[in-house]
């Protein structure tokens, strides 16, 4: 096919030549931007209905372009539409296919508009509604880790620090600090989608319009909170898209973590968990292999997010106002962030119900690495002992357990009462792992009718968050 015989750019008749066929691959876009279909047809609907009541287009151009639309819907529902690269974007693709169907009427829906307002109003549109779907799923994770945290609210395990093991926690404990890891999500992308919800349509290619437009009743038919206060800010600014990539980096870093943790508990030399055979794969070689994929990749999968902030921020930062092509690379990062995001957040709620705990391993970690030294010195303390002085003391005495190769709780109580005489025949209570789990009796600690409390704190939380399907 010759240029000549290819449909014409609508600026066209600015230039001599066609545009060469390799350029034309180049800058296209709707490979990608195509599915944002939903968000260019619904804001070109409030467009049009905005201009009728206007009277910048006739009630009769209003009805035939919902006429088109209606039909435009329905072709690519049923993936009859044609998408053409020689027509670049989704937007100018569904224009053209709109003037095929209803002539001039699909000529002058773009009146009072550019595509510089029509792709940063579809994008914003596009990502509120991921914002939503991903809050939908993180309100899911959170419900799924509440649930198995209630179950294991007793079960004891090492906390580490440096990972050497530290002092006694329940597994439902841990587990908690997730969920407040992703509440500060949630509260993240909410405010993100509050930024986002700002609309720039009416900002037409940079300066504004000189049509008579309500800008407020498309925000009002679109359900934005808000117009762009500034239409050389409205169209330029991306700073939404870098944001909700922010938020995105720093939830699949705690994902990571977690995915982390995962792999390690399930290693034989923890064996603190079991996660169900079908989130895992094994060898092609060795037979006795079972590989926590899942986690793995899911670890993996937060670099590619962090690159995409990264490729956001770079994009950005060079360009002068207003808009620039570069723009049009804000779209493929952006849309794999949301899939990444997606994707990775529907495995974790299914994977966290498949997560079994192995209490006795658990317990026999916590007996090796003298979990509970803290506590005899915060029993010294309470005696009258300098703290400083007491840690020296517990020092000596786990020097002496190390020796023997015993656990602290082990030592007879004449052997403890040579490194202190404030020490007396009550210490087994506190030397013991269930005494020390009791023993942080406060909001926030790891006692387990505290993590039973504070589970209940959380859930109350989720009742706005979860819909009536997912509760």
């Amino acid at each position: 096919m010759s240029r000549s015989d290819l449909p014409q750019y609508t600026w066209a008749g600015r230039f001599s030549e066609p545009t060469s066929e390799l350029v034309a691959r180049y800058t296209a876009s709707v490979a990608f931007d195509c599915r944002m279909w939903r968000q260019d047809i619904r804001a070109s609907l409030a467009h049009a209905t905005m201009l009728a009541r206007q009277g910048i287009i006739s009630q009769d151009d209003l009805a035939d372009i919902e006429r088109g639309m209606a039909q435009i819907t329905r072709e690519i529902e049923a993936g009859e539409f044609v998408w053409s690269v020689d027509l670049e974007d989704v937007h100018f693709n569904i224009e053209k296919r709109l003037t095929a169907l209803v002539g001039d009427a699909g000529k002058r829906l773009h009146t009072g508009r550019s595509r510089n307002d029509q792709v940063a109003t579809d994008i914003r549109l596009y990502l509120r509604e991921a914002i939503d779907a991903i809050l939908a799923l993180l309100a899911r994770f959170q419900a799924a880790l509440l649930e198995l945290a209630e179950q294991e609210a007793a079960t004891a395990m090492p906390g580490f620090t440096h990972l050497q093991v530290a002092q006694p926690v329940t597994f439902g404990h841990h587990l908690l600090a997730y969920f407040e890891m992703t509440r500060r999500d949630s509260e993240r992308f909410a405010e993100c989608r509050a930024r986002t919800n700002r609309l720039p349509l009416g900002a037409a290619a940079l300066a504004g319009t000189s049509y008579p437009i309500d800008r407020h009743l498309v925000a009002e038919l679109l359900g934005f909170d808000e117009i762009c206060a500034n239409s050389l800010d409205a169209v330029a600014d991306r700073d939404f898209a870098i944001e909700f990539c922010a938020a995105g980096s720093l939830l699949m870093m705690h994902l990571s973590r977690l995915a982390e943790e995962l792999v390690l508990w399930m290693n034989p030399r923890f064996g603190f968990i079991r996660i169900a055979d079908r989130f895992c794969t094994g060898s092609s070689i060795m037979p006795q292999k079972k590989n926590p994929d899942v986690p793995e990749l899911a670890r993996g999968k937060s670099g590619r997010v962090f690159g995409h902030l990264l490729a956001l921020l770079t994009l950005m930062k060079g360009q002068p106002l207003a808009y620039n092509k570069d723009n049009q690379e804000d779209k493929e990062p952006l849309f794999d962030t949301v899939d990444t995001l997606t994707d990775t957040l529907r495995v974790f709620v299914e994977l966290i119900p498949g997560i079994t705990t192995e209490p006795a391993n658990m317990r026999a970690a916590l007996r090796q690495g003298y979990a509970t030294a803290t506590d005899l010195a915060d029993y010294l303390t309470r005696r009258g002992l300098p703290f400083r002085d007491a840690h020296a003391v517990v020092g000596r005495a786990v020097r002496r357990a190390e020796e023997l190769g015993v656990d602290l709780a082990q030592l007879p109580l004449a052997e403890l009462q040579g490194f202190s005489p404030l020490i007396e025949d009550d210490v087994d209570r506190l030397l013991s792992i269930d005494g020390s789990l009791a023993a942080r009796q406060h909001p926030g600690g790891t006692a387990p009718t505290q993590v039973l409390a504070a589970i209940d704190r959380a859930r109350r939380t989720l009742a706005g968050a979860l819909g009536p399907a997912d509760g």
